[in-house]
């Protein structure tokens, strides 16, 4: 029998994107931390840069909830793992609240990762440009939430002048409890790029703006309410601490301004089975650390390819140790950086290492969005033919040669040709998640 555990917690939701989700997720682990508690956070989806404002919040990582990636049993261990430690938790939903992986279904969207977790949810509307509008909008999505997962609202950017008429008329519709306001507030918007939200470190005075935003909702919060509703969160399995292999190897992962979008399960894993992670900065650091393993993830490395290229000494470490046989994994703004040149976004080249082949420049449109099954079209050191591994596609540069070692496909069955591999130098533009072909990552380590 599996031992389980109370571990309170919610999922903040909305209708759409841009509706607040991370803003107000931050201002609420803020006030939670104020009170005593010790929350966890939680992100659903693939998204790699609000688990980011999570940790600037809590100063301990964030994980990602992603039914693509891990499926059910995965979501409850991860939920499981992230738990360890917290006595609640909080997580922020993905896009609109019945935004699934396809468009004709709710399949892995907020409102399914919910349900599957036993997770209450919080609506929070972006009343902005509406007053008494808002009340059949909240009622449209709480009547369609047919599993009544929804528990709670937030009202953001509303008036206080009409926020008391519309919380008494949007509880008299739907029985939903509207359990927070929070007004309008100048100059607290996170800003976005062509990824998204931009890096929390680019944020000036990041947690003061939350700190702000905080206090304000906390003013107009029920906070005792939504504890409540947090308590009514299913119980979730005890995770046993995992067992870490004897044999330690270490394991240069590029961690700074340019590369930084890494999952925390893909960490996990690698300790379990025997990486010792050490961080470097390809832009700031000389030489690479005493490491037998290099791993490049995704990031910005256009926004600072001038700095990049100048590390000149960090270039040749790199291609030296590509050139010697250590085994490299890169992916997405890594495999940019180990190919031959990379354009900024004003369309000036500069010289990266030189590993991989091509060139990569911006397109100004997505290339390849969404998720993909990685499938090996040849034999290779890492994956063997037809082994897979689950991986994400975000990317608005191309390069002259994505590779044609893999097969990637989307669920809808699309598919073309990436990854390069030469050498022990594996790369490409998806972004993988490890835990979905453990083999991979054990090949890399004993390579």
């Amino acid at each position: 029998m599996v031992e389980t555990k109370e571990f309170p917690r919610f999922m903040i939701c909305a209708p759409a994107s841009g509706s607040g989700k991370t803003l107000i997720t931050c201002a609420l682990l803020r006030i939670l931390t104020r009170h005593g508690y010790l929350p966890a956070s939680f992100k659903c989806g693939p998204d790699y840069i609000d688990p980011m404002f999570h940790r600037k919040v809590l100063g301990i990582p964030s994980r990602n909830l992603d039914l693509f990636f891990m499926e059910e049993k995965g979501l409850r261990k991860t939920l499981g793992r992230g738990s360890d430690g917290r006595n609640i938790g909080v997580l922020e939903g993905v896009m609109g609240i019945f935004d699934g992986i396809s468009a004709d279904s709710s399949k892995g969207s907020s409102i399914d990762i919910s349900k599957i977790t036993g997770t209450p949810a919080i609506l929070v509307v972006n009343c902005k440009g509406m007053s008494r509008s808002v009340i059949p909008l909240v009622k449209g999505f709480c009547d369609y939430d047919r599993d009544k997962q929804i528990h709670g609202v937030i009202l953001n950017n509303i008036s206080p002048m009409v926020s008391g008429s519309i919380k008494k008329e949007i509880e008299e519709e739907t029985g939903i409890p509207v359990i927070g306001f929070l007004p309008a507030m100048k100059d607290v918007d996170f800003g976005s790029r062509h990824l998204g939200l931009i890096m929390p470190d680019e944020v000036p005075k990041l947690l003061e703006t939350i700190d702000q935003v905080a206090d304000k909702l906390e003013e107009n919060l029920e906070l005792d309410k939504l504890i409540s509703i947090a308590k009514e969160a299913d119980r979730i399995g005890v995770c046993d601490k995992p067992k870490l292999s004897e044999k330690r190897v270490k394991v240069g992962v590029a961690i700074d301004e340019a590369f930084c979008f890494y999952y925390e399960d893909n960490f996990d894993l690698l300790k379990e089975m025997g990486a010792d992670i050490v961080p470097f900065s390809p832009i700031h650091d000389t030489k690479l650390p005493e490491v037998s393993r290099l791993i490049i993830g995704g990031g910005y490395p256009e926004l600072h390819a001038k700095e990049l290229s100048e590390n000149l000494s960090m270039r040749k470490e790199i291609l030296n140790a590509a050139k010697n046989g250590m085994p490299i994994l890169a992916e997405c703004g890594g495999f940019l950086y180990l190919q031959e040149k990379l354009s900024d976004q004003a369309g000036i080249s500069y010289e990266m290492v030189g590993a991989l082949k091509g060139q990569g420049y911006m397109t100004g449109r997505l290339g390849h969005f969404g998720y993909v099954t990685m499938e090996a079209g040849k034999h290779g050191k890492y994956l063997d033919i037809a082994e897979s591994v689950k991986a994400h596609e975000f990317h608005y540069y191309d390069t002259t040669d994505n590779g044609d070692v893999c097969i990637l496909r989307k669920p809808s069955g699309k598919s073309w040709s990436g990854y390069q591999m030469i050498g022990n130098v594996f790369g490409g533009f998806a972004h993988l998640y490890y835990p979905s072909c453990p083999k991979l990552i054990r090949r890399f380590l004993e390579c």
